[in-house]
């Protein structure tokens, strides 16, 4: 399911108000939220004690990926935009599991591999996924093109990009190779373990207000700022590796 691009309750001037300032507000707390989170990475602290650690450390690496997950405000921003018209529990599971196919396949194999990019550029690819699926949610490849995307597969696809900045945040840790298979299949652990706990948060959360009569009627502005989200995670990636 998705929106009619450009055809949502903007039927009168109150109505165009009322969007307008919905987005502003949503945009607002969008970049007070990134204030913190643009330091999404590795923190100091855990960088460190990897740094320290070496041989088999399962619990600490699971601790560590669900972190990362629960913290990656990229990543649950594309999940939020993939499960936003999903309303029965099979199709969550499918698209997720592809999600998880996808980084956990590029996660493991970077690592593994110590095959890494800027991860300006893997970054700001994960903010293209963003722009994409807000896009797809309001029907605007439909209404531009005269196609629709499979949908499932450039979920997959964007879930291999995914994995990858996923890639590049652990070599950030300088991880021993002592015990470095096991390490990171702990580290995927924790990453599925952090990612389902926030699926249940936000099916929750999507759950009570699609009961409500202002989903529909709010589902133009979700998107709408969750399509400028992406932008910004875009320009701000781009900045930062043209600057250094």
């Amino acid at each position: 399911m998705y929106l009619p691009f450009f055809k949502a309750s903007w039927r009168s001037p109150f109505d165009r108000y009322f969007h307008l300032r919905s987005l502003l507000v949503g945009l607002s707390f969008f970049l007070f939220f990134c204030a913190s989170a643009f330091a999404h990475g590795v923190a100091e602290g855990d960088k460190g004690y990897i740094q320290e650690i070496t041989g088999v450390n399962l619990l600490p690496f699971v601790y560590l990926g669900a972190k990362h997950m629960v913290t990656g405000y990229d990543h649950l921003l594309f999940l939020f935009g993939v499960i936003f018209f999903l309303y029965k529990l099979r199709h969550v599971a499918i698209y997720v599991s592809l999600f998880a196919l996808g980084h956990s396949t590029t996660l493991l194999a970077g690592v593994y591999f110590g095959t890494s990019v800027s991860s300006y550029l893997i970054d700001a690819i994960i903010g293209l996924s963003i722009v994409y699926k807000a896009l797809d949610n309001l029907g605007a490849f439909q209404r531009w093109f005269g196609v629709q995307p499979d949908t499932k597969i450039a979920t997959l696809v964007f879930g291999f990009f995914h994995g990858f900045g996923l890639a590049t945040k652990i070599q950030e840790f300088e991880i021993s190779r002592d015990g470095l298979l096991p390490n990171l299949l702990a580290f995927n652990v924790g990453v599925e373990i952090g990612q389902l706990l926030a699926l249940f948060a936000i099916l929750i959360v999507m759950g009570y207000w699609r009961r409500t009569n202002s989903f529909l009627r709010h589902a133009y502005t979700a998107n709408v700022a969750l399509m400028c989200a992406g932008f910004l995670l875009i320009g701000y990636q781009l900045t930062g590796y043209f600057v250094s």
